[in-house]
């Protein structure tokens, strides 16, 4: 998972962990409180981009922090452990996406480049609008565009992107949390992307292509 990259860790941080799940495994409520303080700004902020506002976040938070409690004990392994608050995080973020009330729902194709049989693109002339892009990413009123614009997105789609983009995922990572082949994740990355970069530019006056 994402915190888990970056090399190896300190050796005595390892034993430290071992000794937090061995006491989570014997039902120590000061344990818990730990591994709640430890994990809680990252289990938030997963739900935060997934959802989009703080207080389906807070409620995810409560929700994934109560099946660990009640279920911890079960977990002997650090990294297991870790994994499981992982994909409980997600998951329980996407049942919320998708129970939420149905919108009218727009066609992504809409947005996404169209191309002639001879692979050329039917809307000419293509704006080069990269500028723009990086404008908007340092403006908070063309943030919100872009948030906009992802919480359009279909919840798999969505939760695709949330885990590459935000997360920094590996997309073997993502295909298990998800339970999708690495390809399927790629090409759901691969539409949301165009997605955006569609919406953004039509909100920008340009061609979406």
């Amino acid at each position: 998972m994402a915190g888990e990259r970056g090399g190896a860790e300190n050796p005595r941080a390892d034993v430290t962990k071992q000794n937090l799940v061995q006491r989570l495994h014997a039902g120590d409520a000061e344990a818990f409180d730990t591994l709640f303080r430890q994990h809680f700004p990252t289990v938030y902020r997963q739900a935060r981009h997934l959802l989009g506002t703080a207080a389906e976040a807070e409620e995810v938070v409560q929700e994934v922090f109560v099946t660990v409690y009640e279920k911890a004990h079960t977990f002997r392994d650090v990294s297991a452990l870790t994994t499981w608050l992982y994909w409980l995080t997600v998951h329980a973020a996407l049942s919320r996406l998708r129970r939420r009330t149905r919108r009218q729902e727009i066609a992504l194709d809409d947005y996404l480049p169209q191309f002639r049989e001879d692979g050329h693109h039917l809307v000419r002339p293509v704006v080069d609008w990269s500028a723009d892009v990086e404008q908007c990413l340092a403006d908070a009123q063309r943030q919100q565009l872009l948030r906009q614009a992802i919480e359009l997105l279909p919840p798999l789609d969505k939760a695709v992107l949330v885990l590459r983009d935000f997360d920094e995922l590996p997309h073997r990572d993502i295909a298990d949390v998800l339970g999708l082949t690495v390809r399927a994740v790629k090409a759901r990355l691969h539409r949301a992307r165009l997605f955006l970069r569609g919406h953004l530019a039509v909100a920008l006056g340009h061609s979406p292509t």
